[in-house]
């Protein structure tokens, strides 16, 4: 049984609480290293404002002084779209059998078929869906049929194996939008209970929305 390592990546522009409460959450539910991946140009939405070292000294003041969420900032390494599927086998290569997780949104998972790649996705990692308490999202047959078989509800199945298993994890979702704090910040106004409080501590962390 070897504890998991959970990948939650986006463009984090910028990261905000409800960010970090959902990967905070399945930390706890998996009992899984769990880090936080900003893409470098993400392939289904556009260019993010802040730049890339601009964002990951915002995730680095977010995640100051707690243990469980850490940074990878691999994706901003590579040229060209962030593909998760060549995250996950660039992280297989290193961590051997451990179990690798891969943590998404539930309508970003009813998306899945339109993802590079996207079946070999399974054959490298874990799919944990990230879900509102009591609300099903429907999926797309070709994915339903997929993802059927591999459904578990037992966390502890996935420190067992390296990948391919499906599991729902339900969260508590803050609504918090990413376009509506970069209208706040644009504006003028101080987003404070929306943002870690590490951002507020250096007023250049979030000058790029304020001058935007």
């Amino acid at each position: 049984m070897t504890r998991p390592l959970a990948i939650f990546g986006g463009t984090f522009d910028p990261v905000h609480l409800g960010h970090l409460s959902v990967a905070w959450e399945a930390s706890e539910l998996l009992d899984a290293e769990v880090r936080l991946m900003p893409a470098s140009v993400p392939p289904h939405r556009p260019a993010p404002i802040a730049s890339a070292a601009q964002r990951v000294a915002m995730l680095r003041a977010a995640l100051q002084k707690q243990s469980r969420l850490s940074l990878d900032t691999r994706e901003l390494a590579r040229t060209g779209p962030s593909y998760t599927i060549d995250t996950l086998l660039e992280l297989r290569a290193e961590q051997g059998d451990r179990p690798l997780l891969l943590l998404i949104g539930a309508d970003a998972f009813a998306g899945l078929p339109s993802w590079h790649r996207w079946r070999e996705l399974f054959d490298v990692a874990h799919i944990g869906v990230l879900s509102r308490p009591g609300v099903d999202a429907a999926l797309p047959e070709v994915l339903e049929q997929e993802a059927a078989s591999r459904r578990v509800v037992d966390p502890a199945m996935l420190h067992a194996l390296p990948a391919g298993k499906v599991i729902e994890l339900a969260v508590t979702p803050l609504e918090i939008s990413a376009t509506r704090v970069r209208e706040l910040l644009a504006e003028g106004r101080d987003p404070r209970y929306l943002l870690p409080c590490g951002l507020f501590d250096d007023p250049a962390v979030l000058a790029p929305y304020r001058n935007a």
